[in-house]
């Protein structure tokens, strides 16, 4: 007599019992630190050289954005990240407890917006009287099409050296005739950068 075969399951049945089945989300990791997080001994404040200072209040955005010198990019920055707040190039210090705050410096890439970025920097991480909320890191924005000459390279990873995180935006050429960038269609290199910045925001929360 021959053996009957067992009823087995549609592969089309399998295949809905298996997209059925809670799918764990993948944890949001920060990259690791390239530069100091915290204050550090040793370290001492220029005064005559600081980022100016804001009062804010309220519930805290993702990150507030804070270009360290005029030009820099702040509100283009702040318009292509979600929950982004631009400071008008002053560093956000708290009225109440709507806190906490996470503070993203943004400067162009040519030399002088490359030393405001050290001496905010050098700011942030002073001991003494230590500035409020968590430094993110500094975004710099592309001042001129092609690669940056090599004493700017090495400008930036000097820099990045006293920041916790150090980003770079390409260019885009575009953005110097709008008057605001698209968010919902940046170019993919800058697609690419942003994505990396929302997830180390994410991260922060």
């Amino acid at each position: 007599m021959a053996a009957t075969a067992r009823p087995t399951a549609s592969k089309w049945l399998q295949a809905l019992d298996q997209a059925a089945e809670p799918v764990e989300a993948p944890a949001v990791t920060k990259e690791p630190p390239t530069g100091p997080t915290r204050p550090q001994r040793g370290v001492r404040r220029r005064a005559a050289h600081g980022v100016p200072q804001v009062r804010v209040g309220g519930p805290a955005p993702a990150v507030w954005v804070v270009g360290v010198h005029g030009g820099a990019g702040e509100s283009t920055l702040a318009a292509l990240l979600d929950g982004a707040v631009a400071t008008d190039h002053a560093w956000p210090v708290r009225e109440d407890d709507g806190g906490p705050d996470v503070v993203l410096l943004v400067c162009r890439s040519h030399a002088a917006g490359l030393r405001a970025a050290q001496l905010a920097a050098i700011e942030y991480m002073s001991e003494g009287r230590p500035l409020p909320g968590t430094l993110a890191g500094l975004v710099v924005m592309a001042d001129a099409p092609g690669r940056l000459p090599k004493p700017l390279a090495d400008q930036v990873r000097l820099v990045a050296g006293a920041v916790p995180h150090l980003w770079q935006m390409p260019w885009v050429e575009s953005w110097r005739l709008s008057t605001a960038p698209d968010p919902a269609a940046p170019p993919p290199a800058v697609r690419s950068v942003l994505d990396k910045l929302q997830l180390h925001i994410a991260a922060d929360e």
